[in-house]
């Protein structure tokens, strides 16, 4: 299969391109979806690590109209910043998640149709719905009357995460008697069959859509949609895995049952929406815009547990060889002996015997618990279900006012409110009978019987089955009102604007389990958090004459923190993280931009200063055989950069499109560190020395160049891109100061300075990627367009897409070595996919 896509986009990147000029909209559309389908591809792959991939786009800059797309393969964040900077509008009202900050795109997943018509702002571009974010916003238009009219039907077949698409939409238009309905019906299916061993994928969109234009001044709207999806995930793994499995694509997350392929990680995500659009054209000059949207999110993800046993991960740290023989210092005086190398044979020669060694044991689990239940006792393995649920009501009220000739008011208001609801439950008990909801972590401490081991004070030692919750059961409320103001003025030389905003944001906890590491602290309502925040930008393009210009801005928020950072272990307690604070931002940006009848370019140079951002994470600390609640505070970050964004006309069919960033994002202070451990429920404060460590999870440095033939409806791109500086994300626990115990020292052996690991890094490369697309015209207005993508035609299975660190710690407290394994030399990662592609059918009646 590689060698014959390979043979195939060689002979169609060769084909002679003898033709004229025409234009195309329908060429346009499909190199839109491919761009939405090659960022869909790379989302949500492992639950571990966050995945905050930015689509950003913009007419009006070379660079920010490709980025998104171009470089999604190597999960390329815009400006390396986290997502919860790139806000999200749907008709003027905001859908980013209200927890975690950020926008899920699965959110409008399979709507490739709906999503074309979006306004894109760059992050000092205005707008009329919003203030643009620090990393741009968006504003997708879903007005059925703004959709093409007619049928549209795709079929696409693919070796990505899912492996063959349909779609369907129909969209009158705007009938004579002031109408507009749309239909849309998407499936996407995956078996396992493309790249990543172990995965599935099955899930059905749907949009529905009317609009009654009453009169030239009120038009309603009316629209739902929603994409219930289940797919199996793949996990991260080590490079001593993927070596051992001679496969940078292995996937630890599956294994056979009853010789069946069955996958222990599977993603169940439903989020059902409508949206409510009144459009008010008061006057000629004056035109509000009122939407309210209501959701129900229901997502949730599966993970294999154990009690009371071993860890049945095949990947696990003690199955590796390098558990028995130090691999990592030749001068080592222990574990290097014929012992030990035995020991190391032993482990290898097991897993790289046979596949089924390297994965999931299913029958040997199933196994091990119907012991367990004949001897009375708990379930030893089982499966666990992580809910994230969110029921979400929104107001955005617009209104656009025209000054003068010249000048021009945008301002407007938003009202929202979200219910989080997070629990766990028993996914399946793999053959055990019983199951107490108790916490074996604290028994050490407290022992069996006490009751700071009861999960839920008030149904103590309560048996779980399928489908009941276990562990926690709480939800977060937040509420957010906020007002906004832009005002922009056209001169003959000049556009100048100024946005600012005010919001007020509260969050509040309310437990369901009364836990018994905090009694009087969990059960109930905590506390309400309050923020007053707000921000302003102005900027200005300068027109230079002669299709120059250059184009400058300025901006300073308070930001406040998103819930999902705000509490300390919203597990277990109703407390807050220590010294929330609203995150203080200044950003500035200079650019220069051409455009002529040959070329089209701009260079942009940006910088932002970011202060009290508040990050958290989970782990377990091995040292303390505890797992860990992890707050960090007090954290300061810079951002910076260059963009260069190039299209040049080569002839009137051929053009040479060139892409690049050397970029930073980097920790510059020393930030606090709080933590609670579930062995004993106590807090415990630090400094974690994270100084100069980098975004994790998205290439610093990126370059691409795009031959780019366009012509009689043909249009064949051949894209070299190239990734380096990969950084993966840190781990807080092995930069904690007080756990610090390595030194450096001048000649006389005295102690110079403390030092800590370097953070982990990827290996970057080069990727070529290819798209051929032929568009045919027949009669009656009808289109046939046929297009084929093919991306790493050169198999380059070696670029890291991202991965983490391990969070657990190589010694002791004392400083002494835990075990032979070296946790810090062996961080978890995900590989580029190698040579894949997709085949598009679009056709247009």
């Amino acid at each position: 299969m590689k060698k014959k896509l390979k043979l195939l986009v060689t002979a169609l990147c060769l084909s002679p391109a003898a033709l004229a000029q025409q234009a195309d909209s329908l060429a346009i559309d499909m190199q839109s979806e491919q761009a939405f389908t090659f960022t869909e591809a790379q989302l949500g792959e492992d639950d571990d690590v966050t995945q905050n991939i930015s689509v950003i786009s913009s007419n009006r800059n070379v660079y920010a109209s490709e980025v998104g797309y171009r470089f999604s393969p190597a999960r390329f964040k815009y400006r390396a910043f986290n997502a919860k900077y790139n806000d999200i509008y749907i008709n003027g009202n905001p859908v980013n998640d209200v927890e975690r900050g950020e926008f899920r795109y699965s959110f409008v997943g399979g709507l490739n149709n709906q999503t074309r018509g979006s306004e894109n702002t760059l992050p000092f571009e205005d707008n009329n719905y919003m203030m643009a974010g620090m990393a741009g916003s968006n504003n997708y238009d879903f007005r059925p009357s703004k959709f093409a009219t007619g049928h549209r039907v795709s079929l696409a077949g693919a070796n990505r995460n899912y492996n063959a698409r349909a779609m369907y939409t129909y969209n009158t238009g705007l009938t004579n008697k002031g109408w507009a309905f749309t239909g849309s019906l998407t499936y996407r299916w995956g078996n396992g069959t493309g790249f990543v061993e172990g995965t599935s994928y099955n899930s059905l969109s749907y949009f529905l859509g009317l609009e009654k234009v009453f009169n030239d001044h009120h038009a309603l709207s009316l629209v739902t949609w929603g994409n219930p999806t289940e797919r199996g995930t793949q996990a991260a793994s080590t490079d001593e895995m993927y070596w051992i499995a001679n496969n940078n694509l292995y996937n630890p997350a599956w294994g056979y049952q009853d010789g069946k392929k069955r996958n222990s990680r599977i993603v169940k995500d439903f989020s059902p929406a409508a949206l409510l659009t009144w459009d008010w054209k008061i006057d000629d000059q004056t035109k509000l815009v009122t939407s309210f949207l209501g959701k129900y999110s229901m997502y949730s993800s599966s993970r294999l547990n154990y009690n009371n046993s071993s860890n049945p991960a095949p990947d696990y740290y003690s199955s590796m060889p390098s558990y028995y023989f130090n691999v990592w210092d030749p001068m080592a005086r222990t574990d290097r002996d014929e012992i030990a190398m035995g020991n190391w044979q032993a482990a290898y020669n097991y897993l790289s015997a046979s596949k089924e060694n390297r994965q999931i044991n299913w029958d040997r689990l199933y196994f091990a618990n119907r012991m367990a239940s004949v001897q009375g006792s708990d379930a030893m393995y089982y499966l666990q279900r992580y809910h994230d649920d969110q029921l979400s009501f929104s107001l955005a009220s617009t209104l656009k006012k025209a000054l003068s000739t010249f000048t021009t008011l945008n301002a407007g208001l938003q009202l929202s409110t979200n219910k989080g609801m997070h629990y766990q439950t028993m996914d399946d008990l793999l053959g055990a009978t019983r199951f107490h909801n108790v916490n074996t972590y604290v028994i050490k401490n407290y022992g069996e019987n006490s009751p700071e081991a009861q999960y839920d004070l008030n149904n103590p030692n309560k048996v779980v089955g399928k489908g009941d919750r276990f562990g926690y059961d709480y939800n977060i409320y937040v509420n957010k009102a906020q007002l906004w103001a832009g005002l922009s003025s056209d001169y003959e030389a000049a556009h100048l604007f100024v946005n600012g905003r005010i919001s007020g944001v509260t969050m509040q906890r309310e437990g369901k389990m009364r836990n018994g590491l905090a009694p009087n602290n969990s059960f109930g309502k905590s506390g309400t958090a309050k923020f007053l925040d707000g921000g302003v930008k102005a900027g200005a393009l300068v027109d230079l004459s002669r299709g120059h210009s250059l184009q400058f801005g300025l901006g300073y928020e308070l930001k406040a923190p998103v819930a999902r950072t705000a509490f300390q272990a919203a597990q277990i307690n109703n407390d807050f993280v220590k010294d929330l604070k609203q995150e203080k931002i200044f950003s500035a940006e200079l650019g220069y931009r051409v455009q002529t009848t040959w070329l089209k370019a701009n260079l942009n140079a940006y910088y932002s200063h970011l202060e009290d951002v508040t990050e958290q994470s989970m782990y377990y600390m091995d040292d303390r055989r505890s797992f860990t609640y992890v707050s960090l505070s007090g954290i300061q970050k810079e951002y910076y950069g260059v963009e260069l964004g190039m299209d040049f006309k080569i002839t009137s069919w051929l053009n040479l499109k060139a892409l690049g960033t050397i970029s930073d994002a980097k920790y510059v202070n020393n930030a606090n560190v709080s933590y609670m451990l579930s062995e004993d429920g106590k807090t415990y404060d630090d400094i974690v020395h994270n100084k100069g460590m980098r975004e994790g999870c998205t290439p610093l440095t990126a370059g691409s160049l795009d031959l780019s033939i366009h012509t009689k409806g043909w249009y064949i791109d051949l894209i070299g891109n190239y990734y380096d500086r990969i950084y993966l994300y840190y781990t807080p626990v092995t930069r904690y100061e007080s756990h610090q115990t390595s030194t450096t020292y001048d000649n006389d052996g005295n102690p110079i300075a403390a030092t800590y690991p370097e953070q982990a890094k990827g290996k970057g490369g080069f990727m070529l990627d290819a798209s051929i697309g032929k568009t045919w015209f027949l009669r009656h207005g009808r289109r046939l367009g046929v297009n084929l993508m093919v991306t790493n035609i050169l198999n380059n299975t070696k670029i890291v897409t991202g991965g983490r660190e391990q969070s657990r710690t190589d010694v002791d407290e004392n400083g002494d070595a835990i075990r032979t394994y070296s946790f810090q030399n062996s961080p978890y990662k995900f590989y580029a996919n190698g040579i894949n592609g997709m085949l598009m059918i679009n056709f247009q009646f």
